[in-house]
């Protein structure tokens, strides 16, 4: 492919849902996208490995001494972008005269957590963190909106244990691709090959969740994939946690002190409906202050005799961690799991949640706890009929001592 140049007018993207905003960039103008950490001025000579596939973004007219391109990439100029060779005059803020390289820009990984940030529709980032998302969920889920910045290039490595991501919606070059014919004609452009590279395949459905309990984010395949980026900063290990029982919520990397629960649900359960009730009722409470929740649909493998994968069942999974610390971390947390429990044994019915399982692991302590809808109702008709066959046993077992029954 020869080296292309692309003049085009770029818009502000229009969306109506919530994106995952890919962070990286290979703009021109990053001055962290060049080996001396700054961009280029007139006196300098830009390099471009020859060999590197890259699509660069450049936002403004540059003068520059020399330029080697690559054999196989493009330039992106916003209006009134350009270059021009350097005339020769004194430039006050440029007398290096460096050669300065544009850096590999084939390490930024789709499953890393890291390079995803949760912006508003309008492209602001979400105020932080009350809510948070387990790290699965922090890469784009099969029905998310994935958006890269307007006025920005990119290079993004889609290697996958999945075939096929799928995706909701993908806004790129200020324009938002929402179904499966738009996405197609995208790709068999001239950008797309010079900004995903991989074994994966991006697909947009257009679709959103179809069901009102929620859906399973889709990531876990390449779990693996997300907690090696992850850790990788961290030399490759979980920070050591407080707590002596750390619980490992599905969905993440590292082991957690605080509070998890798991909740079964019947079709009249509503997600949206629940996150909000827990948050106006007691996230927001001022005690709950330095507490953190994350709520999602996961599924946990069934296995039999504990060995043996059989099944997978959905629940729904709330994760609580606080910010105390010491033998009071995860304390907050865990009265808050206490009130959603009490709560849930008051309303699960009407609520749509038919069982609850809470853990908890603190500074100090680590206990369990259930709780079954089902099971609160017939526990008097349990114990009768467990009473009824004991005392038939043992008028059986009677009658065959005396002979009277063979």
């Amino acid at each position: 492919t020869d080296w292309v140049t692309l003049v085009s007018v770029l818009l502000p993207a229009a969306a109506v849902a919530v994106y995952k905003q890919w962070i990286p960039n290979t703009n021109f103008e990053t001055a962290s996208n060049w080996d001396k950490g700054r961009v280029p001025c007139a006196s300098d000579v830009v390099h471009f490995e020859k060999n590197k596939v890259v699509s660069v973004f450049v936002r403004s007219p540059h003068a520059l001494t020399d330029m080697y391109l690559p054999l196989n990439g493009e330039l992106v100029l916003a209006s009134g972008a350009g270059f021009a060779a350097f005339d020769g005059s004194w430039d006050p803020g440029c007398d290096s005269g460096a050669t300065v390289r544009f850096t590999d820009a084939e390490h930024h990984a789709w499953f890393d957590p890291t390079l995803w940030q949760t912006v508003s529709p309008g492209g602001e980032l979400e105020p932080g963190g009350r809510i948070f998302s387990v790290d699965e969920e922090r890469v784009p889920c099969r029905y998310d909106d994935v958006i890269f910045q307007p006025e920005t290039s990119f290079r993004v490595n889609v290697d996958s244990s999945q075939q096929v991501i799928h995706l909701r919606s993908i806004s790129l070059m200020g324009q938002e691709l929402s179904s499966p014919e738009a996405w197609a004609g995208y790709l068999r452009g001239p950008s797309a090959p010079l900004q995903f590279h991989g074994n994966g395949t991006l697909q947009v459905t257009g679709t959103g969740c179809p069901d009102k309990s929620g859906c399973t984010c889709g990531n876990a395949p390449d779990g693996h994939r997300i907690c090696t980026a992850l850790l990788r900063a961290s030399g490759s290990q979980c920070p050591a946690p407080v707590c002596q029982s750390p619980l490992q919520p599905l969905g993440h990397c590292c082991g957690v002190c605080g509070a998890t629960i798991s909740l079964g649900f019947t079709p009249d359960f509503d997600l949206q409906k629940y996150r909000d009730r827990l948050v106006q009722a007691l996230l927001s409470q001022p005690k709950y202050a330095g507490v953190r929740m994350a709520i999602s649909k996961v599924h946990k493998a069934q296995t039999f005799l504990g060995v043996i994968p059989r099944s997978s069942t959905p629940l729904i999974q709330i994760v609580l961690i606080d910010d105390e610390a010491g033998a009071q971390t995860g304390t907050a947390a865990e009265q808050m799991s206490a009130d959603i429990m009490e709560d849930i044994a008051q309303h699960g019915e009407t609520l749509g949640i038919s069982s609850g399982k809470m853990e908890v692991a603190t500074g100090s302590t680590f206990s369990r706890q259930g709780w079954s809808h089902a099971l609160s109702r017939i526990t008097a008709g349990t114990v009768l009929g467990l009473l009824f066959c004991l005392l038939l046993l043992g008028g059986i077992l009677f009658l065959y001592r005396k002979g009277k029954l063979r």
